[in-house]
């Protein structure tokens, strides 16, 4: 009761911040960065050919959604389609799959990999292969009890750590499917292309993407590894053989995931409680948004600002976006100035668009239309992550722009971003942090979207996945899916000169109201004057303010 007095003392109305309404019900969209659509390309060398038994493309999930409803799974040793109750449909039988050269990622030369984790000797290679070939597609058999009773008869597999495998058929037998991903990833970041293999033949039993959480996580991870060894001079998308749905499908996935997610509004929240209280006695107010997406974050700050004592602001937003965006929202920049104004006009606020078609990374000064005598807030919701840091681009884009924005003298800018580390880590360390990361935010969604919804799929699938993959399979400038811990942003902006803008502890009693309706395991902690929104005992995302 007393926040919401105090609310409404410093002309915003707590119930304003975040509050969806009948009237703009088709306008509400997420506020929702879209994917990156490029063709990654592992820019590896070419060289003599390796070849690996079975088919690598069995494992493709991302190609899994169709018309029809059916979805690819890994529940047999061949394909199998299942319906989105689980049932199974129809199977195909394995293929071999030709690899081109297998490179290091972190292997600067380009030098193919050795393709022997048993012997130099390339004849008894091949012979100790097509042994291990004969164990693993042999029908109700099981290939690690094989390995250990070779192990056992003295098989001259003396370069195998028996210790090793030991450990590994432990796991296999326990079914610790985010144990069996680990050793997998470990593999791969080993180049044992042979435990590789057999890891990844057990996984495909095991992962689901109509299963538990960590099931349908796993199979978008093995999607991963997959990708990053068969990726060798082609790119990860044409392997996974991806689809892009049409735009007005990716938009509905999109708002799903933002619904049952209390992830992007608690960010968006927390961003218009810091510029709503930053603005509170100002008459011009200029919002440049560096990925505006569909706009829907400035729906909830126009209503609040139309509230305001004594009348609105004028408002001007500069929204920023490139041509991906475009691909959801089917069109440019245009849909989202025509849409704002629509509802500025109708809660009777004065109203100004401007678009910058272009990435954050091409931002200029002189493309943000800066004008004397407005209070300036620059909003980073979800997207300094994407701008190459000095790790992968001389020109550091990602401190020039913070050092670009500072110089504008903004009131207040604000920053949410994912609460974890996938930056500068090297390929083993990062696929942990991205297993500990997406286990949390699958089981979010398993509690408020149910398993046979038919549509969760696709919104893993589209909405999720490509992050995984482009993770795990890919590096340098392929890599965009680039995250840092706070504490990290934390010295970028103070480097850029920047001090802290405190956050409104209104904002956070509203916030914490909106999270009673998700889940009592969301939990939300102020430190260090962030936000931190979290599932259980992991932090998903954090949230900021600067001036």
């Amino acid at each position: 009761m007393q926040a919401s007095k105090q609310l409404r003392g410093s002309g915003m109305s707590s119930r304003f911040l975040y509050q969806p309404m009948q009237e703009v019900e088709a306008y509400c969209k997420p506020q929702f960065r879209t994917l990156d659509h490029q063709i990654y390309s592992s820019g590896r060398t070419e060289g003599t050919p390796v070849t690996i038994p079975n088919s690598l493309e069995q494992y493709c999930t991302l190609e899994s959604s169709s018309a029809n409803g059916s979805y690819a799974a890994y529940n047999s040793p061949s394909t199998v389609s299942f319906s989105p109750n689980g049932s199974p449909m129809s199977q195909q039988e394995s293929q071999s799959y030709s690899l081109e050269p297998l490179h290091s990622p972190d292997n600067a030369t380009g030098s193919p990999i050795s393709g022997s984790c048993i012997t130099d000797d390339a004849h008894d290679f091949r012979h100790k292969l097509r042994e291990l070939e004969s164990v693993m597609f042999a029908p109700d058999s099981d290939i690690f009890d094989s390995i250990e009773n070779a192990l056992e008869s003295g098989t001259n597999i003396e370069s195998l750590e028996m210790d090793s495998w030991r450990q590994i058929m432990d796991v296999i037998s326990r079914g610790d499917l985010k144990q069996v991903l680990i050793a997998c990833a470990k593999a791969v970041s080993d180049n044992d292309l042979l435990m590789a293999q057999c890891l990844m033949d057990k996984l495909r039993q095991m992962v689901s993407v109509s299963g538990e959480p960590i099931q349908r996580l796993g199979a978008y991870m093995l999607e991963g590894l997959v990708a990053r060894l068969a990726s060798s001079g082609s790119s990860i998308c044409k392997a996974l053989r991806c689809k892009e749905p049409a735009s007005a499908e990716m938009l509905s996935y999109m708002h799903i995931l933002y619904e049952v997610c209390a992830y992007f509004k608690f960010g968006y929240m927390s961003a218009n409680g810091a510029i709503a209280e930053a603005m509170k006695d100002e008459n011009r107010v200029h919002i440049i948004d560096f990925q505006i997406g569909q706009g829907s974050q400035w729906i909830s700050l126009i209503q609040a600002f139309a509230a305001r004592p004594g009348g609105p602001p004028h408002i001007r937003i500069t929204g920023i976006d490139d041509s991906t965006s475009a691909y959801a929202r089917g069109g440019g920049l245009s849909i989202v100035g025509k849409r704002l104004s629509k509802l500025a006009e109708s809660f009777k606020v004065p109203f100004e668009f401007h678009a910058a078609s272009m990435s954050g990374c091409e931002v200029r000064v002189e493309s943000l239309g800066v004008r004397r005598g407005e209070a300036l807030a620059v909003n980073f919701a979800f997207v300094l992550h994407h701008m190459p840091d000095e790790s992968v681009s001389t020109q550091n884009h990602r401190d020039r722009v913070l050092r670009l924005v500072k110089s504008l003298s903004p009131k207040v800018v604000t920053l949410v971003e994912q609460e974890s580390n996938t930056n500068t880590a090297a390929f083993f360390p990062r696929f942990l942090e991205t297993l500990n990361y997406y286990t949390a935010m699958f089981e979010s969604i398993d509690v408020t979207l149910p398993r046979d919804h038919k549509e969760r799929i696709n919104v893993e699938q589209h909405c999720l996945a490509r992050d995984v993959v482009n993770i795990i399979a890919c590096e340098g400038t392929e890599r965009v899916e680039r995250h840092e811990l706070l504490g990290k942003w934390r010295s970028r902006f103070t480097m850029a000169g920047f001090t802290p803008y405190p956050l409104s502890t209104l904002v956070n009693a509203t916030i914490k109201t909106l999270l009673e309706n998700y889940s009592d395991r969301y939990r939300l902690q102020e430190r260090d004057g962030a936000l931190y929104l979290g599932w259980m005992n992991r932090d998903l995302v954090a949230s900021c303010a600067w001036k």
